[in-house]
């Protein structure tokens, strides 16, 4: 256990529903196996809150976050066509979490169409079409606004370019639709190539969004890091994904300036729930980008070393990647993993 901090870590926990408590509790199970100190605030948000509080996000919830600064979550359901408004948004919303931050990397022993990929999805995550200014102006018209301003494009592009830097990573291409949205997508650009001149170390390119997907699927290695608006980033992160392996492999961040949510970004999964047999990685992943924001990057590095172990050795894993352990059992090899002598002393 060695390289943690001595210092307590309180985390606002969002379980969710469907498969959301399972893989939640592995991975709080993993977490505690660490060494690292934390104090769970466990918060229900959604159909579970409204029926307990009448309200899909209790106040008490939107208290933790405000407190704490950082939250864990997992999977919550957000009906489609009515029904309450995306949890998601709302508390990006609430709490500015404007930089939605997803690596893409494969984990090693886990085939797929396109092995080493390394990509870096950026993501604006509180304006364009998801600011939800929608309203019918006669029946059977519906208008939705899309905004884009300077200030929020101005700060996501400096998020991706001071991530670029510290990290050593050496092109930077903006995703846009400006030959057609010449005002809204055109102001993005604009902000983005203002930002760009401040790192000429950066490499800095743009494309069109529906030439990007086709590009991403023939050769998604022409790729490092993705700059892109709310819409065009949540489609893009998710097609990203399934370079290496689905949604149920990757992790998910939520960043703003005084908070931070970290996610498992795949659905609720209803109708596998209860039966142990949920796979915990997304999650997993998103408590590792957790670690290292809280600087507790040794355990961080000790989390992957044994996960990415996990999945070289091809045991303990859950059968959607082909493995036949459950839930449980895969927390437990990762536990045994870390309190072992060669991990706990990476």
């Amino acid at each position: 256990m060695s390289n943690t901090s001595q210092k307590t870590h309180t985390v606002t926990l969002i379980p969710g529903d469907g498969i959301g408590p399972e893989v939640t509790d592995a991975v709080v199970r993993i977490l505690e196996a660490t060494g690292v100190r934390f104090n769970w605030e466990r918060y229900a948000a959604g159909a579970e809150a409204f029926e307990k509080h009448q309200e899909y996000i209790p106040k008490d919830l939107y208290d933790s976050i405000e407190r704490n600064k950082l939250a864990l979550k997992g999977p919550v359901t957000t009906p489609i066509g009515g029904g309450f408004p995306s949890i998601n948004v709302t508390l990006r919303k609430k709490f500015e979490l404007y930089a939605n931050f997803r690596p893409i990397k494969n984990l090693p022993g886990l085939e797929t169409r396109y092995p080493g990929v390394d990509l870096v999805i950026i993501r604006e995550n509180t304006e364009g079409e998801y600011v939800g200014l929608e309203h019918e102006v006669v029946p059977g018209v519906v208008e939705s606004l899309k905004v884009i301003t300077r200030k929020g494009s101005t700060r996501i592009a400096k998020f991706a370019f001071e991530y670029a830097r510290k990290h050593k990573r050496k092109k930077i291409h903006a995703i846009h639709k400006a030959n057609i949205m010449k005002m809204s997508d055109g102001l993005f650009l604009k902000c983005a190539r203002e930002v760009a001149k401040g790192f000429p170390e950066i490499t800095y390119g743009e494309h069109i969004i529906d030439n990007t997907c086709m590009q991403l699927v023939m050769n998604p290695y022409q790729y490092d890091m993705l700059l892109l608006e709310n819409l065009y980033g949540d489609i893009v992160s998710d097609l990203c994904a399934a370079f290496v392996g689905g949604l149920g492999l990757v992790p998910g961040a939520n960043i703003g300036d005084d908070a931070a949510i970290f996610e498992a970004v795949h659905g609720s999964a209803p109708d596998i729930a209860g039966k142990d047999i949920a796979n915990p990685t997304a999650l997993l992943q998103s408590s590792i980008l957790m670690l290292r924001h809280i600087d507790e990057a040794a355990a961080a590095d000790r989390v992957q070393t044994a996960l990415e172990n996990l999945y070289k050795e091809r045991k303990s894993l859950t059968r959607d990647v082909g493995g036949t352990a459950g839930t449980k059992a895969f927390a437990d090899a990762m536990i045994a993993a870390l309190e072992s002598p060669v991990t706990a002393s990476k």
